[in-house]
């Protein structure tokens, strides 16, 4: 979820702390002690079913507030995991319920970066329940406008609930067309 620089002072004296790819932040079921923001690197949100297929419900990227809901949560409800060489400031968690709670001017950016969060999370659920590759890509442009740089296509695929193979495919077929 995306961070404002605006809030950045929320994280102001916090540690900065490296992960390395595939290692655990936390594990679900574990208390909630610290808020991330993620100064470089990407972080996966993952659940796994009793059947134990792994969902990735969230990614975060620079910038983005690690598993915000877990600000008001006793534990984690899911696995945090590096997927690359991560650097995130850490600030107790209480640290940060304290500041929202004396500034309300953060608390009312804070306000605002959840709403967000919730309206892409309604969004990409909307995209989701769409059947095809082609209609899910066509409702995720028409919210976006563009396609994302090419670096960023498998995140889209991973937005779009699609496998890359797939949302490569439909990409092609789309270039094909323009091009004819």
């Amino acid at each position: 979820m995306i961070m404002s620089q605006e809030l950045s002072e929320l994280f102001e004296t916090g540690r900065m702390t490296k992960f390395s790819p595939g290692q655990y932040l936390f594990r679900a079921g574990d208390p909630v002690r610290s808020m991330y923001l993620v100064q470089e690197g990407h972080v996966d949100l993952v659940r796994f079913t009793k059947s134990g297929l792994q969902l990735t419900v969230n990614q975060a990227t620079k910038e983005d507030v690690l598993a915000e809901a877990s600000a008001y949560s006793a534990c984690y409800h899911c696995d945090g995991i590096a997927r690359q060489a991560t650097t995130l400031q850490t600030i107790p968690v209480s640290h940060f319920l304290a500041r929202l709670s004396h500034n309300p001017r953060l608390a009312h950016r804070w306000a605002g970066t959840l709403a967000k969060a919730l309206h892409q999370t309604r969004t990409t659920a909307e995209i989701r329940a769409l059947k095809t590759v082609a209609e899910r890509l066509d409702a995720w442009l028409d919210e976006k406008g563009e396609l994302p740089a090419v670096g960023q296509i498998q995140n889209l695929a991973f937005t779009l609930g699609v496998s890359r193979e797939a949302l490569y495919r439909e990409l092609s077929k789309r270039r094909a067309k323009s091009t004819a």
